[in-house]
């Protein structure tokens, strides 16, 4: 298990982290700012001028759950993690590769008051650090607070909230372990989809509504938005494994199987296997029956219309190649043969 302790920089997150661990049995705390370390010194300098924060690096998110799933196997028990997340896309994308391993995460949220947490900005001290240091760190944790204002939304429907304002690392501690304890902080709400150890075949549905617009699901195990859709079963038709998903993630019968409109080869991107992925087209949706969707599970987190030049700013490249030519395969009539994401010749 995780207890994952996240805040704003300055909220007391590693000094309640150090109290929790020695409150919890088979404790082992994680920083992953180590793996931030590692990554400046293993990567060009170009490639880490590329980005504003070590977190904007997939090798980062990557490395960070499996250092956290080998730490675990290693040593069993409990890993405390403190570290902020504000950006619900890399929480989508951590939390879900640990619950695709099996990890159950329970997610805490350190939220003083701001003006609390400016004055624990301005009296942190690094210990040993080089003359302008101290600044620099201040001036990086003032810097953030409007990102981690605007995403108390998400964070606070997401986690155990601890106003630790005028509560001490220990006494903050005490309370989480509590939490724990008791379920109060509960586990996670995220999908847990097995990590794939081939390649796979995924089947997605393009719904549409009457003014030809094409429906995306948001889901809360990855970043970025999808087709309704998922990975094919064992024994399964293609075609018939879109029908379930749809009905399981939408709450929508469909009265017919789809017809194909694309099947596109997906090269394997190491750590990721590829396969084979298959668009069918689901028709187009009543107002009476788009009104009646509804997300059943923790899949999935919102849906919504779009077209296709909103697409292309939701989805991942490939994904919305896909779409394109899957669109035009609907207006010719023909389905179409991709290899990541392009026609063949």
């Amino acid at each position: 298990m995780i207890v994952w302790i996240n805040g704003a920089f300055g909220a007391g997150k590693t000094s309640t982290a150090r109290e929790l661990a020695a409150l919890l049995p088979d404790t082992t705390l994680y920083d992953p700012e180590l793996i931030g370390d590692v990554l400046r010194r293993l990567l060009p300098g170009k490639r880490l001028a590329e980005v504003d924060d070590y977190q904007d690096l997939p090798s980062w998110r990557r490395l960070v759950v499996d250092a956290a799933a080998a730490v675990l196997a290693e040593v069993g028990g409990v890993l405390v993690v403190p570290m902020t997340l504000l950006r619900q896309e890399y929480r989508d994308e951590v939390f879900g590769a640990l619950a695709a391993r099996r990890i159950p995460v329970r997610h805490v949220l350190l939220a003083p008051a701001e003006t609390i947490l400016r004055e624990r900005i301005a009296e942190r001290r690094e210990a040993g650090a080089p003359e302008g240091v101290d600044e620099r760190v201040r001036q990086w944790s003032y810097d953030h607070i409007p990102a981690y204002r605007q995403a108390l939304g998400w964070l606070t429907a997401d986690a155990h909230v601890i106003d630790n304002g005028r509560l001490t690392a220990a006494e903050t501690a005490r309370r989480i372990a509590e939490a724990v304890r008791t379920d109060t902080a509960a586990v996670c709400d995220i999908v847990q989809t097995p990590e794939p150890t081939r390649e796979t075949v995924a089947a997605g549905v393009l719904l549409f509504d009457d003014r030809d617009r094409v429906l995306l699901v948001d889901p809360t195990y990855k970043p970025g938005w999808e087709f309704p859709g998922g990975v094919v079963e064992a024994g399964e038709a293609p075609a018939r494994a879109g029908v379930r998903e749809v009905a399981e993630e939408l709450d929508l019968t469909l009265d017919r199987v789809p017809g194909l409109l694309v099947v596109d080869w997906e090269p394997p991107r190491s750590p990721a296997y590829g396969g084979l992925r298959l668009l069918f087209d689901g028709g187009r949706l009543s107002e009476p029956q788009a009104a009646r969707l509804r997300l059943p599970g923790p899949e999935l987190r919102a849906w919504r219309f779009v077209t296709e030049e909103e697409a292309a700013q939701m989805l991942p490249p490939q994904r919305y190649e896909r779409l394109r030519w899957a669109l035009r395969a609907r207006e010719r009539g023909l389905p179409l043969y991709l290899e990541a994401g392009r026609p063949t010749p």
